[in-house]
């Protein structure tokens, strides 16, 4: 039997569209971070994976420790319900709100760390939190800038970039009575989040890689010296970087703990770019075929669900089973209906299924109130997304 039967009979009593995914493909993900991690603790980042049953089954695997959140009201929940006692909000909070029931709750206190990067960022939440007692996180600027900084590669994150400008913002913090520095935090999303095989782009492919190549080695060196300058200051419980992309990369860096993944454990088609790791697609939606408007067509319900980022085809769903089908260019992934062209399509008939794979890793799970967990041609069980348990946190 062949995988898109397998899945087909799996889920045979399921009405479609709906979302699944292949737990052996999501565990051997799993073994291939912490293969890469080699021996580096990986925190999780929840808004690859925004299913709190499946952040639990991957904290329960030796390798994997805390939590990388996306947003203080989410770390709230998830500490709430004992997902973990380590959680990392990854993005400055402005939710006095979340601050001030954050300094009420004494465990979770204890359990949540905020990101800061400003002066702003500390009087907010020293007004919100009062004279409680509040861990916080430096998140570093981890942008390449070549050409003496006239070019920028990397997420507009920080801008806090040199030992000096770190360190002198840790004093600042350790000034501060009511706040705790406990970690460092650099992403270098140029490396972790951009591919190096982009398809039918072999010439764009040797640039990315010679920047991933450069910045490395500029970032480790920068990282490095803010982790010793920070260090002199204060000791600290953690230095985390990287993501799916980088993971084996940063985790060579002796300065860098623990390294962040979440992406690759369901292993998006975004994720299929990369030369030096490749995942088994885990994480899949299924919309029903519902229309045959002509030969070579089979319409689909549903299906967009567009990724977030720049406005590129790349941001479109994938179709992956049955292969072959590719969008209908004048209406591409539609709000109620998603044509499909190719030959496979008139291998469909109304009724059947056809699978497919999102740009991103989370970000399905808001379309969707349940994962439909399968393996092995079997069906296992349902568990709740964020968006099932009634929580939506952006």
């Amino acid at each position: 039997m062949n995988l898109r039967d397998r899945y087909d009979a799996a889920t045979a009593g399921i009405e479609a569209p709906f979302a699944a995914v292949d737990l052996a493909a999501f565990r051997a993900n799993a073994e291939g971070l912490l293969r890469r991690a080699a021996g580096k603790p990986i925190r999780v980042a929840s808004k690859s994976v925004r299913c709190r049953a499946l952040l639990e089954d991957v904290l329960a695997m030796d390798g994997f420790a805390g939590v990388m959140a996306f947003t203080l009201p989410e770390a709230l929940w998830l500490a709430s319900e004992g997902v973990s006692d380590d959680i990392l909000v990854a993005y400055p909070t402005a939710d006095r709100t979340a601050i001030a029931a954050l300094a009420e709750n004494e465990a979770a206190a204890r359990t949540i760390t905020l990101m800061v990067d400003s002066p702003e960022h500390l009087a907010l939440i020293e007004d919100a939190a009062g004279d409680r007692r509040i861990r916080v996180c430096i998140d570093i600027d981890a942008s390449y800038r070549p050409l003496g900084g006239r070019v920028r590669i990397g997420a507009l994150r920080s801008a806090l970039r040199t030992p000096a400008e770190v360190s002198a913002f840790a004093e600042r913090i350790l000034k501060r009575p009511s706040l705790d520095l406990v970690g460092l935090m650099a992403y270098e999303s140029q490396i972790a989040g951009v591919g190096d095989v982009p398809p039918g782009r072999p010439a764009r492919g040797r640039v990315i890689r010679a920047m991933q190549r450069q910045s490395r080695l500029e970032l480790a060196r920068r990282r490095a010296a803010i982790v010793r300058a920070v260090r002199d200051l204060t000791d600290l419980e953690f230095v985390n970087g990287g993501g799916t992309g980088s993971v084996e990369k940063t985790a060579a860096e002796r300065a860098v703990t623990e390294v962040a993944a979440g992406s690759g454990l369901y292993q998006p088609h975004l994720f299929d770019q990369y030369s030096n790791f490749s995942g088994r697609p885990a994480a899949l939606f299924a919309l029903p075929v519902v229309r045959r408007p002509a030969r070579g067509v089979a319409t689909c319900l549903g299906g967009g669900y567009l990724a977030s980022g720049p406005a590129d085809a790349v941001r479109l769903p994938q179709p992956y089973l049955p292969t072959g089908l590719s969008y209908d260019p004048n209406e591409g992934a539609g709000e109620v209906q998603t044509p499909l062209l190719g030959h496979a399509a008139d291998l469909l008939s109304v009724g059947d299924r056809v699978w497919f794979r999102h740009t991103k890793a989370g970000e399905l799970c808001e379309r969707f109130d349940a994962l439909h967990l399968i393996e092995d041609g079997r069906y296992v069980r349902t568990v709740p997304t964020y968006r099932g348990e009634g929580r939506t946190f952006l």
